[in-house]
């Protein structure tokens, strides 16, 4: 098993810059004033550099649910019990949650990975198993996973994504549940940003004012007890969960492959950090779908540079707001696959001749 002090992210390939006058070109000949799709012409040129092909497509996507526990989430952090982790995977597979709703409106499957969950879980087609352990240890006393368990999160994210791309997958939706997990980010963002904890903390699940105290109070402990920490994989490894961690390998993985990763909130978002950390380049492929109602989520977009593309005040998680940004996604590369060009349709172009008064 690799040690996460050795664990090597995979290679990334550069985004294909030399492509950008054509596709720039390409965009450019479509029936409407050039810039008149604002930011649907830059995703669609970024997705072609992603892809390395002027008529870059959209194939097999998959929204993934990766659910862990926290073993802090027993000493206040949340305002609902650990328990609800496993019963919310069951609303996932049984199609009753906010992402089932958003996923079947966009045409997207949803898969759930068994990264953590502190209860072993019934068989389900829909429900991949691939549990490290049963919830984190408390980041209160000890560190919340070894670095060999890191490692293996890191690894089976990997092995989702790669699973996926040999049936023709090149776009992730990563989403995730865990009850305590927004409390996993804070601290992850704070240590990697190395920006004040408190800034980082927000309220989650919907914590009143008394317990969003308690919860910063609580993570302010978590701090002081593993101080320093500014490396993603000792992050990983201080703070948990393993559900951050394999979202984490997935979206390396993906990027590896020159795969879309659809970035969610403040959670996806703390994954993402740590694959960026680990790679740099693993940016190149992520588009954030959306800034969060939650404070923390904004600086930490800022901080990755992300331009995120909706700001609905959201806060729920698991995917959702990656969801309702795929349509957006899929008209960039429709738009670019099938808008007729000027010369096509017969219509003029402009002639760069003001009329004369």
């Amino acid at each position: 098993m690799s040690h996460p002090a050795s664990w090597q992210a995979p290679a990334i390939p550069p985004l294909a810059h030399d492509l950008t006058t054509a596709l720039q070109a390409r965009i450019d000949a479509k029936t409407k004033p050039p810039g008149s799709l604002g930011r649907l012409e830059d995703l669609a040129l970024r997705l072609g550099l992603m892809q390395g092909t002027t008529r870059p497509v959209l194939t097999a996507p998959a929204v993934l649910v990766f659910a862990g526990d926290h073993g802090f989430a027993r000493d206040g952090v949340s305002p609902f019990p650990p328990e609800v982790t496993p019963q919310m995977v069951a609303n996932f597979l049984a199609g009753g949650a906010g992402i089932n709703v958003f996923a079947r409106l966009a045409g997207l499957p949803v898969k759930v990975i068994d990264a953590g969950v502190a209860v072993d879980l019934p068989p389900h087609p829909d429900l991949i198993d691939l549990k490290v352990r049963h919830g984190t240890r408390n980041a209160l006393q000890e560190t919340a996973l070894t670095p060999d368990e890191v490692a293996l999160c890191l690894d089976r994210g990997g092995q989702v994504v790669a699973d996926l791309a040999a049936r023709g997958c090149n776009a992730i939706l990563p989403g995730e549940m865990g009850i305590g997990n927004s409390s996993a980010a804070a601290l992850i963002t704070s240590a990697l940003l190395d920006i004040p904890l408190a800034d980082c903390v927000g309220i989650g699940a919907g914590h009143d004012p008394a317990g969003h105290a308690r919860k910063r109070e609580i993570l302010a402990r978590v701090q002081a007890r593993h101080p320093g920490v500014r490396d993603p994989l000792e992050a990983l490894a201080a703070f948990g969960g393993c559900e951050i961690a394999m979202m984490a390998g997935a979206m390396l993985a993906a990027a590896s492959r020159r795969m879309l990763v659809l970035v969610d909130g403040i959670i996806a978002t703390s994954a993402a950090l740590v694959a960026a950390r680990l790679a740099p380049a693993m940016l190149d492929y992520a588009v954030f779908a959306h800034v969060s109602g939650d404070g923390p989520h904004r600086l930490a977009v800022e901080a990755l540079g992300g331009r995120p593309l909706l700001d609905l005040g959201l806060r729920l998680g698991e995917g959702t707001g990656a969801a309702l940004a795929w349509p957006l996604v899929r008209a960039a590369a429709g738009f670019l696959e099938e808008m007729a060009t000027f010369e096509a349709a017969g219509v003029s172009e402009r002639t760069g001749v003001a009329p004369q008064p």
